[in-house]
C-alpha cells in the first residue's frame, strides 16, 4: 500500500522529520488577536507575518525597501533598447529539501507551478574537470557513493587517501552537537584534516562554502558539515533544485503580499523602523510617521539592519544580548552582473553552471532557459540573458575591474559570447548577508528574545534544526510566530526538516567512533 506523504511535506524523503508546535486553539477569536509588528519583509518576515495573520493576529509588516522579498526582491528597470524588465540580486536555488520555504510558497501556489526544475547542476573547474548531479542517486548513502563513482575529480585512489577517521563526523551530523564540536574549526582546516582531493574541495565544497558568501578559510566547519548533511548524507531529496519561472516579485512575493493583505495584514513598504522602546507588555516602535504601540514584535531584518536597530534602541534587551547582536558579522561584498546579449549562447549551455578557479567567478546562469520574462525578451530580440556571480569579493576592490574580469571569464568558459554585443548590463554590489565565522555560533541570537513579546527571525538567527540559507530564514520565521502563538495558547505551524541525525544506524555507529 502506497503511503501518502503529509501535505505539509510533499517531498520524496520518507525520513523527513516533523516538528510539531505546542498544542492550542486553532486561532484567536475574531478581533481578539494581539497587535504584532513584523520588521523586515524578506523570507523570514513574510513567513512570520503569514502564519500570524492566518491565526488571527493583527499584523503590520514594516519593510524599509520599496518591495517585499528582502535579498530576493526585484525592481523594474528600462534597458537601452527600451525594454521594461525586472532586475534582482540574482539566481537562487530552491532545493527540494526546503520544506518550510516551499510550504510558505504553497499558500498562493499549492502545486508549486511557479517553480520549474533545472535538469542538472554542473560544476566546472578551471583545470577542465566538470562534475554533474543529473545521474547521481538521491538516496543516501548512494548519493555520496554515486557522486564519487561518477565524478572525474574524486576517484577511488583519492577515496583511499582520505583520513577515514577524520571524515567520520560527516556520517552523523546533529544540531547543536555539531556546532559544539566543530564551530571552533574552519571549513578549510576540516577538509585538510580529511585529506579531500584539492579538485574535489574546489568543486564540491568550496562552491557550497561560497554560497554562504564566505571564504572557506573563515567559514565555521560546523556550517560545512551541516551542508553536507542537508544535501548529501542527510536527505533523499538530492542536489537538483527548482527556480522561479518568472522574476521573484511576480512569481513569489506579489502573490504572497496580496494573500496576507486579504487576511487582514497591513504592509508598509518604504517604512524603515528607527527604534524600539520596550514596555511592560509590548513595545513602541518609531518610524518617520511617528510612534506605534504593539503587543509583540518579530525582528526579521538582515544582520546590519538588526545591529543598527538595536543600537538605536538603548533600552532594548540585556547588555549580553545587545553585545551579541553587535557582534554579528556581515559577509564580504558580492557582485551580480546581468548581461543582455544580442545573440544566444550555445543551445547546450546549462541554465546554471557552478564554477571554480576562474578569478572569483562563482557561477553563470542563463535566465532565458527558465525565466519567462527573460525568455520573452530573448525570443523577441534573438539574444540571451546571462548572469554572473562573484561571492566574497574582498575588501575595497576596484569594482569596474572586477566586473570586466567576470565578463572575460565568461568569454573564456563560453567562447561564443566573445562576439556578442552587450545590449545592456546591470551590476549589483551588495554586502548584507550573514557571516558565520569560526567560533561564532554561541553568540548568534536565538529565536526567542529577552522579552516574552519579542522574537527574532532570519538566516543569521540560531536554529537548532538542520536548515540553512533560505530555508533557515523561512524556518526561523515560522518558529518566531510559533513562539508568540504558543505563549497565547494558539497552535502554530507544523514544520518539517531533513533527519536530525545520520540516516543509517551503521553510519551513526561508525561516526560514534570518531566522537570516542
Amino acid at each position: 500500500m502506497t503511503r501518502t506523504p503529509h501535505p505539509a511535506r510533499r517531498g520524496r524523503d520518507r525520513r523527513a522529520e516533523v516538528v510539531r508546535p505546542a498544542p492550542g486553539v486553532e486561532r484567536f477569536a475574531a478581533g481578539a488577536g494581539p497587535r504584532v509588528a513584523v520588521i523586515g519583509g524578506g523570507i523570514a518576515g513574510l513567513a512570520a507575518a503569514t502564519l500570524l495573520v492566518e491565526r488571527g493576529a493583527r499584523v503590520t509588516l514594516y519593510e524599509s525597501g520599496a518591495s517585499l522579498g528582502g535579498r530576493l526582491a526585484g525592481w523594474r528597470t528600462t534597458l537601452a533598447d527600451g525594454s521594461e524588465v525586472t532586475m534582482s540580486r540574482g539566481f537562487h536555488a530552491f532545493f527540494r529539501q526546503y520544506y518550510n520555504l516551499r510550504g510558505l510558497l504553497r499558500r498562493t501556489d499549492p502545486g508549486l507551478a511557479r517553480l520549474t526544475p533545472l535538469p542538472d547542476y554542473p560544476l566546472r573547474h578551471s583545470g577542465g574537470l566538470t562534475d554533474s548531479f543529473a545521474r547521481v542517486p538521491r538516496t543516501p548513502p548512494l548519493s555520496a557513493l554515486g557522486f564519487v563513482a561518477l565524478s572525474p575529480t574524486f576517484g577511488l585512489r583519492d577515496l583511499a587517501a582520505m583520513d577515514a577517521r577524520a571524515a567520520l563526523p560527516l556520517l552523523d551530523v546533529r544540531v547543536p552537537e555539531t556546532y559544539e564540536r566543530f564551530d571552533a574549526m574552519s571549513a578549510t582546516r576540516f577538509l585538510e584534516s580529511v585529506r579531500f582531493p584539492e579538485a574535489a574541495q574546489h568543486l564540491a565544497f568550496e562552491v557550497f562554502s561560497r554560497s554562504f558568501f564566505a571564504d572557506p578559510a573563515e567559514l565555521s566547519a560546523a556550517e560545512l558539515l551541516l551542508m553536507f548533511h542537508i544535501y548529501f548524507l542527510g536527505s533523499a531529496e538530492g542536489l537538483l533544485f527548482d527556480v522561479p519561472n518568472e522574476p521573484f516579485p511576480q512569481a513569489l512575493w506579489d502573490p504572497l503580499g496580496d494573500y496576507v493583505q486579504r487576511l487582514g495584514a497591513e504592509i508598509r513598504p518604504d517604512t524603515p523602523v528607527h527604534g524600539v522602546r520596550p514596555l511592560d507588555d509590548g513595545a513602541e516602535i518609531l518610524t518617520d510617521a511617528g510612534t506605534d504601540r504593539y503587543d509583540a514584535l518579530v525582528l526579521a531584518t538582515d544582520p546590519a539592519g538588526l545591529r543598527t536597530l538595536v543600537a538605536a534602541s538603548p533600552g532594548l534587551g540585556t547588555p549580553t544580548w545587545r553585545a551579541d547582536i553587535a557582534a554579528l558579522r556581515t559577509a564580504p561584498a558580492f557582485l551580480v552582473s546581468r548581461l543582455w546579449l544580442d545573440r544566444p549562447v550555445r543551445a547546450d549551455r546549462p541554465g546554471f553552471l557552478g564554477t571554480s578557479g576562474y578569478d572569483g567567478l562563482d557561477n553563470i546562469s542563463v535566465l532565458d532557459r527558465y525565466e519567462g520574462e527573460a525568455a520573452r525578451w530573448a525570443a523577441r530580440t534573438g539574444g540571451s540573458v546571462v548572469e554572473l556571480h562573484a561571492y566574497a569579493v574582498g575588501e575595497a576592490p576596484e569594482r569596474k575591474r572586477v566586473q570586466e574580469r567576470l565578463v572575460d571569464r565568461l568569454h573564456e568558459i563560453w567562447p561564443e559570447t566573445r562576439d556578442a554585443r552587450v545590449v545592456d548590463a546591470r551590476h549589483e554590489w551588495r554586502a548584507d548577508c550573514p557571516m558565520f565565522p569560526v567560533g561564532s555560533y554561541h553568540r548568534r541570537p536565538a529565536v526567542r528574545g529577552p522579552y516574552p513579546w519579542l522574537t527574532l527571525a532570519g538566516d543569521a538567527v540560531r536554529c537548532d534544526l538542520p536548515v540553512a540559507l533560505m530555508e533557515r530564514a523561512a524556518t526561523t520565521g515560522f518558529l518566531a510566530a510559533n513562539a508568540l502563538l504558543a505563549d497565547r495558547g494558539v497552535r502554530g505551524q507544523v514544520l518539517w526538516t531533513v533527519p536530525r541525525s545520520g540516516r543509517s544506524r551503521v553510519l551513526r555507529t561508525l561516526a560514534s567512533l570518531g566522537r570516542g
